[in-house]
């Protein structure tokens, strides 16, 4: 094999955020595919002291393995983990990069509150666990520090500026009915990016968790694509 995907994972959140596209990619190629969880994010682990750099070293550690044992090298990353993979694009030698509901900018509140309104709706009627925002945090929820969430943001606003150095060919994904990215966040990242050959995606109907969402197929033949397979 002479080809890696790293896929990295949002806060809070793990593997099974991308599960859709790593099956996908493990059933049509030869690759070799990484998912590690980001410290503190394990079931049996706490986001309590937790500093966001753990995050971004853990991500950097399995890149570095993967570029010193493959000759072409791709990077997927979701919310939190886009932003950390667009920053790791900068400093090794990523040749693509596909970015999904990458958090450039905060909470969209508006569709936040119409999400909110939907889970209550969706308990109300007994089909609270079929509700992708539940699905999302559901074992977070409650339970996740503040320290962690200003972490958090400590590595939105310290790596946004990474992404006016990015020069690799990406791929940028978004949900139109996203609850916590506004579409600026993604409209802000395709314009940042120094590439030419970059294309930014709408997905009209989806939420935040884009490869669970009602455009999956959508979703994967744009990544299958653009990966070229």
């Amino acid at each position: 094999m002479t080809t890696a995907c790293l896929f990295i994972h949002g806060f809070g959140g793990s593997p099974y955020e991308t599960e859709p596209l790593y099956t996908v990619l493990e059933e049509c190629t030869d690759w070799e595919l990484r998912a590690p969880i980001l410290p503190g994010h394990d079931e049996n682990e706490s986001l309590e002291n937790r500093e966001y750099m753990e995050w971004v070293s853990k991500a950097e550690k399995e890149l570095e393995d993967l570029l010193f044992n493959y000759n072409h090298v791709y990077v997927i990353g979701y919310s939190m983990g886009g932003v950390i993979a667009a920053y790791l694009a900068t400093k090794y030698n990523v040749e693509k990069l596909v970015l999904l509901s990458t958090s450039a900018h905060y909470i969209d509140v508006s569709q936040l509150a119409e999400d909110i309104w939907k889970m209550a709706k969706d308990a109300a009627d007994g089909d609270l666990f079929e509700n992708d925002l539940f699905q999302r945090y559901a074992r977070r929820m409650g339970t996740t520090p503040m320290s962690a969430s200003i972490e958090f943001q400590k590595l939105v606003d310290d790596l946004r500026p990474y992404f006016s150095k990015v020069d690799v060919p990406t791929l940028v994904l978004q949900g139109g009915q996203d609850g916590l990215l506004p579409p600026k966040s993604a409209e802000y990242i395709y314009d940042s990016i120094q590439c030419e050959d970059k294309t930014l995606h709408f997905l009209p109907q989806s939420k935040h968790m884009l490869c669970h969402g009602p455009e999956q197929k959508d979703l994967i033949q744009a990544c299958r694509n653009f990966l070229e397979i």
